[in-house]
């Protein structure tokens, strides 16, 4: 059996209960009745609302309330490759990355040597539990008509969405949006690319001898070798 433990989030254990009561043909009046919980998760010694409690619940509700607003929220200015932003609690953000040397990760079966490579410029798309990849031909003025290419990578779908296999995400409610950007780059490339799962290769020609060209090389990746993918920046404007 799989053990999926590291699936579940932070665990939550009930310690209070509320009941509210109205009174008949009243838009007003109201009485609220507290309830203990016993360690098997029961109601237990039933009470009125007391001012202590109800200022505990006042304040629980506003720091919740604050954590969402601080959401996808910049420390400072906007970062200059920040291209689009919906801070809502379920929003996402567009981001790209220039073109860089990063260190990548490979199963054993892809006989790709684990180290650093040249990437091309990319485009990132993440939810708080998703996460969209794309390439660039060039970060030089973009635009929403800006054409878009397959990112060069295993472990992607057709429309671009990135399989994370094992890895846990963990995207806090207030997470602020430059942690936001670091915990998904890192995410992807400190998972271990391992399959592909379209059915043709992203780049044209094998992908295989390309990252076994690249890695721990000094050549640049070809741009030429990127396929475009029917869509543009406009796309992921939404």
């Amino acid at each position: 059996m799989k053990n999926i433990t590291a699936t579940f989030g932070t665990l939550y254990h009930p310690i209070k209960a509320f009941v509210i009561y109205q009174q008949d043909a009243s838009d007003t009046g109201i009485y609220i009745e507290a309830y203990d919980m016993d360690k098997n998760g029961y109601p237990i010694n039933a009470h009125p609302l007391s001012v202590q409690e109800s200022t505990r619940l006042a304040n629980a509700l506003d720091t919740s309330e604050q954590r969402k607003h601080k959401f996808l929220t910049p420390t400072g200015l906007l970062p200059k490759n920040v291209l689009y932003l919906n801070p809502e609690q379920n929003g996402c953000a567009v981001w790209y990355t220039p073109a860089q040397t990063v260190n990548l990760l490979f199963v054993d079966n892809l006989t790709i040597p684990n180290g650093k490579a040249s990437l091309p410029p990319l485009l990132w798309k993440a939810s708080k539990n998703s996460l969209h990849l794309y390439a660039l031909f060039t970060v030089a003025d973009l635009s929403p008509q800006t054409v878009l290419a397959h990112a060069p990578f295993f472990n992607l779908y057709e429309d671009g969405r990135v399989c994370m296999g094992t890895v846990s995400i963990k995207i806090k409610e207030d997470c602020l949006l430059e942690a936001f950007i670091h915990q998904w780059e890192q995410y992807f490339f400190n998972s271990y690319f391992s399959h592909m799962i379209r059915d043709k290769s992203p780049v044209k020609g094998n992908i295989i001898t390309l990252w076994q060209s690249l890695v721990n090389s000094r050549k640049r990746f070809p741009i030429q070798a990127l396929l475009k993918n029917g869509l543009t920046l406009q796309h992921l404007l939404s």
